[in-house]
């Protein structure tokens, strides 16, 4: 039996998303598999790739051939060298930073520097206010010893 890893279409129309799967040679494009070993998804940029490298590396150990398509990705992930003895193979698929925790992260900044502020004013106004009762409260009894001198 020809075994081949090829890609699966799952997603919407001109929304496409693919399966790493690996498949007899003669079943349909979407028909059934024997086994998925990663996913594919071209749409975001840059685009999506997970594969389990170990399973990649057993079907290609046992025989089976990938497609054009895979053979590229399993390049930028390295699992072609790897299976070919290179043992410092590295992936080269870039990874997007996931921008809505990215917003939530930055947000959770500007709102403790925001209240870290708001403490910092807080106490420099207490600051302040003390420092005003202690003026107050020195010239209170100076003010008081002169009082009675007068009247004598």
């Amino acid at each position: 039996m020809a075994v081949r890893i090829r890609l699966k279409r799952i997603g919407k129309i001109h929304a496409p998303v693919y399966r790493v799967v690996v498949v007899d040679a003669r079943k349909k494009r979407d028909g059934r598999v024997i086994e998925e070993v990663g996913l594919y998804d071209p749409t975001p940029n840059p685009s999506t790739i997970r594969i389990k490298s170990d399973r990649v590396q057993y079907w290609l150990g046992v025989g089976a051939q990938p497609s054009d398509q895979v053979r590229n990705l399993l390049v930028l992930t390295g699992d072609i060298a790897r299976f070919h003895g290179k043992e410092d193979a590295v992936s080269r698929v870039k990874v997007a930073e996931d921008t809505k925790a990215a917003e939530a992260a930055e947000a959770v900044k500007a709102a403790e520097s925001a209240a870290e502020k708001r403490k910092a004013d807080a106490s420099a106004k207490k600051a302040e206010a003390e420092a005003a009762a202690a003026a107050e409260a020195a010239e209170a009894p100076a003010e008081e010893a002169d009082a009675p001198a007068e009247d004598a």
